[in-house]
C-alpha cells in the first residue's frame, strides 16, 4: 500500500510540473502576441518557476522547506494587491498588506531559527 501511495504522489507532483511548465508556455504566449510585459506577468512566472523548484526540492529531499510555499504565498498575495488596482478598498488593502506581513515575519523567524538541531549524545 505504502508504494501505491508513493507511486500517486510523484504521479501527482509530474503533473504539478508539467500543469506548471504549460502555465508558463501560456503567459509567454501572451507577452509575445500582446508585445508587452507586465509586473503581474513577471509576478505570475516567478510563482510558477517557485512551484517547479517546490516540487523540484520534494524530489531531491522527500521534503518541502517550509520558506517556498511562504514566498509563493507572499508573491501571490503582492500580485492581487497589484491586480486589484485603484478599485480595492482601503480595509482589504489593509488585510492583504498585513497577510504579507505575517507571512515575512514568519519566514523570518524560521530563517533566524535555522535549521533545527537534533540533539547529540553526551561528548
Amino acid at each position: 500500500m505504502e508504494r501505491f501511495i508513493l507511486l500517486v504522489e510523484k504521479a501527482i507532483l509530474l503533473l504539478i510540473a508539467g500543469f506548471t511548465v504549460y502555465g508558463v508556455a501560456l503567459e509567454m504566449f501572451k507577452v509575445v502576441t500582446t508585445g508587452r510585459v507586465e509586473l503581474t506577468d513577471l509576478l505570475l512566472m516567478f510563482i510558477y518557476a517557485e512551484v517547479l523548484g517546490m516540487v523540484g526540492a520534494f524530489y531531491a529531499s522527500r521534503e518541502i522547506p517550509i520558506n517556498i510555499p511562504i514566498f509563493i504565498a507572499i508573491t501571490a498575495l503582492c500580485r492581487l494587491v497589484i491586480l486589484q488596482g485603484k478599485e480595492a478598498s482601503a480595509i482589504n488593502l489593509i488585510y492583504e498588506g498585513g497577510a504579507v506581513l505575517l507571512l515575512a515575519l514568519a519566514a523570518f523567524v524560521i530563517r533566524w531559527r535555522g535549521p533545527s538541531r537534533k540533539a547529540s549524545g553526551p561528548e
